[in-house]
């Protein structure tokens, strides 16, 4: 683990029409954490900085050997400090909500090999950049991406649709959480990307791609995204958190189902 070198850089922006900054993230090598707060003041903004907190906290004890248990627990303690939270303004205020989704990308040794852990709740999103093209690892906890996995609607739809903001899992919801978790082989990522749905859901994909394709330096690609979300309205927002491994060699041997099936083993099946 100690070979591997990490560029990264990090942006964030409240955006041209919320008043507060809801999003929060994390850069504590090798630990990264985009949070995309729920509530509004004082609800949404609290409820990932508690996100980040906790896997602030895990950053400073983190054992690569039990990324997965690390990570899990990070989580679960995330997810009793938001609902204890809520329950407490609930008492004072009924109807007050603070809730967040989550991104997280850590490095863990798989059996002495080092390799991307990835876990997502919500409609945040994950991205890898391999041999100049761009693709989503995590999969949108929400309506419409339901609708799209059904048949019933098409991405392009999505983006237009009434209810393309209301999300099916995230910290703080009183049903508990069930993040789901990608485990990825160094050489299969050269450019990785986390960010909140204020990036995603202003530019396209192709746009995305391109930035991160066109721009070397990490921090100045973090940068380029938020930018460019703003720049197309800025409507949320937006956060984004990219990160190079350094003189990689890549690794074309992916198989993301015996890859999770491994993970899911290593938990006990709790994914």
């Amino acid at each position: 683990m100690k070979n591997v070198d990490l560029h990264h850089g990090a942006a964030t922006d409240v955006g041209l029409v919320r008043k507060v900054n809801e999003d929060s993230f994390l850069v504590a090598p090798p630990i990264f954490v985009v949070a995309d707060g729920m509530g509004g003041h004082s609800g949404g903004d609290v409820a990932s900085q508690m996100v980040v907190e906790e896997f602030q906290r895990l950053s400073e004890v983190y054992d690569p050997a039990r990324g997965a248990e690390h990570v899990a627990g990070a989580f679960a303690r995330a997810q009793a400090r938001i609902v204890d939270f809520g329950n407490a303004h609930r008492a004072l205020q009924p109807g007050w909500h603070a809730g967040t989704t989550a991104v997280v990308a850590a490095l863990v040794d798989d059996d002495g090999v080092a390799k991307w852990l990835l876990a997502n709740l919500g409609d945040s999103r994950i991205y890898r950049v391999t041999e100049g093209r761009l693709e989503q690892i995590s999969v949108d906890h929400s309506v419409v991406q339901e609708l799209i996995d059904a048949g019933q609607i098409t991405e392009q739809q999505a983006a237009v649709h009434p209810e393309r903001h209301v999300i099916t899992r995230a910290l703080g919801s009183p049903e508990g959480i069930e993040p789901d978790f990608f485990l990825l082989p160094l050489g299969s990522v050269e450019r990785l990307l986390l960010c909140s749905d204020g990036v995603t859901g202003m530019i396209e994909d192709k746009e995305i791609e391109d930035i991160l394709e066109t721009i070397a330096d990490p921090r100045d690609a973090a940068d380029g995204l938020v930018r460019a979300a703003v720049a197309a309205g800025g409507r949320d927002n937006a956060t984004a958190v990219v990160v190079d491994v350094v003189g990689l060699v890549k690794d074309a041997t992916y198989d993301s189902q015996r890859q999770l099936q491994s993970l899911e083993s290593k938990l006990g099946g709790r994914l």
